[in-house]
């Protein structure tokens, strides 16, 4: 049976408008285009992509860190996330601007910011020519953008084209004023449409009310088969041991294959590939007694020197089978990470309207994550190979009986894609 890993996500941002805007009738989804062509060939640097991956997953560990303060399991698309208020980033200016590029770690200028992610938009959409997917419908790696805007209230055209131009979103006219509830199932169904159903009610009841303007979405699928398959015979009940030093029974996936390996102080790394060879998933996990020591000491810089002592050897692998969910209000912890007045009165989005009437509502995640012999199937509502070279010595052993993290990642430009933890397999 061929195995696969199915990731599906979407993020929403909710500006609300400090005032109403007037009346308006209930009508069906309207898209008003911008008169700009995505651009399919961005003139962009290689040092453009490159500060612009490493500055994502700097934000990704920023995030992690402070999310990882809750127990539990975790997980979440930080490539989602960045894209989403990259969006809500070209209508920024002023304080809420610089605000928001420390935060996010957005190091490159507005002119090149932009292009830069359709460039990366663009490469990741290249990926897995001829690969596997899980229903025999071939690879997917499917990333789409909309935004949805108040009936009669005026967006500027150079905001609109921004959008158009790198991230192919056009702007669908909804009645928030008089229809809130018929426009977060709109955009609930489209959110759902995107990611062939694995997000569902993305937008929860009274999110959406007359205040809102403007509503951001990204939606991400993803549907590709491990490059080297589970025997699901293999598979039996293992102890998981807990932080707590509790422990749960769980179903256990065995192999002894190929797969990249790096040791280090207090930690083992293994890297699972995809069909295709271009993306994979990078397991880490703490020497036992250590993972809180580990994870506080996590980030861009470590993962990036983990990942280059990653060597090709043969690793008896024993891991769970585990299924979860995560979902988040991100306003309080990115106001806390240091963008607070983009959530706040004093906001400064006048790049959207000409004026400075909008500000951050909300950002909502919500992520879902299977992983078993038939690969993983995850959603994320935010609204996301080795050929021997020498001879086969002793394999090396690991066995994840304990908390890890673990990544998806894009191999060639190093994108995070998800980031979470495994806490307990069992909840």
């Amino acid at each position: 049976m061929m195995k696969v890993l199915m990731v599906a996500l979407a993020l929403v941002l909710v500006l609300v408008g400090v005032a109403g805007c007037g009346d308006g009738a209930v009508v069906g989804v309207t898209l008003a285009m911008s008169d700009k062509e995505r651009e399919t060939a961005p003139d962009i640097s290689a040092g453009n992509l490159t500060e612009l991956v490493d500055g994502n997953s700097g934000f990704a560990f920023d995030l992690y860190q402070a999310l990882s303060e809750e127990e539990g399991n975790l997980f979440y698309s930080p490539f989602s996330i960045s894209l989403a208020l990259a969006m809500t980033y070209a209508g920024a200016r002023g304080e809420t601007e610089q605000q928001m590029a420390d935060t996010l770690n957005f190091i490159l200028s507005q002119s090149d910011l932009h292009p830069a992610f359709n460039a990366l938009d663009l490469e990741l959409a290249s990926r897995g020519e001829g690969a596997e997917g899980k229903d025999g419908e071939g690879f997917r790696l499917n990333i789409v953008n909309a935004i949805w805007g108040q009936q009669d209230y005026k967006f500027l055209d150079t905001f609109l084209d921004v959008l158009a131009e790198n991230y192919g979103a056009g702007l669908r006219l909804l009645d928030f004023i008089n229809a809130a509830e018929e426009s977060r199932v709109t955009i609930n169904k489209w959110v759902s449409e995107q990611t062939e159903g694995r997000i569902e009610d993305l937008i929860p009841p009274d999110a959406i009310d007359a205040l809102t303007r403007l509503v951001l979405t990204n939606a991400i699928y993803f549907n590709a088969a491990w490059l080297y398959p589970f025997d699901e015979d293999m598979t039996e009940d293992g102890d998981f041991h807990l932080l707590d030093g509790g422990r749960v029974t769980v179903p256990m996936m065995k192999q002894t294959e190929s797969y990249g390996y790096a040791e280090g102080e207090g930690y083992q790394a293994v890297e699972l590939l995809y069909d295709g060879r271009e993306l994979s998933m990078v397991i880490l996990l703490p020497e036992e007694g250590q993972f809180g020591a580990f994870e506080g000491s996590l980030d861009a810089e470590r993962l990036d020197a983990i990942l280059d002592d990653l060597a090709r050897g043969e690793v008896a692998l024993t891991m769970p089978k585990f299924e979860f969910e995560s979902e988040f209000s991100l306003a309080k912890t990115l106001a806390a990470m240091g963008m607070p007045v983009a959530f706040s009165g004093s906001a400064d989005f006048s790049g959207m309207t000409g004026n400075r009437e909008l500000f951050i509502g909300n950002v909502l995640h919500k992520a879902f994550v299977s992983v078993d012999e038939a690969g993983t199937e995850a959603a994320a509502a935010t609204a996301v190979i080795m050929e021997l070279s020498a001879a086969p010595g002793m394999p090396v052993e690991v066995t994840l009986d304990r908390p890890f993290v673990f990544l998806i990642r894009d191999i060639e430009t190093g994108s995070i894609l998800f980031l979470g933890r495994v806490a307990n397999p069992a909840a």
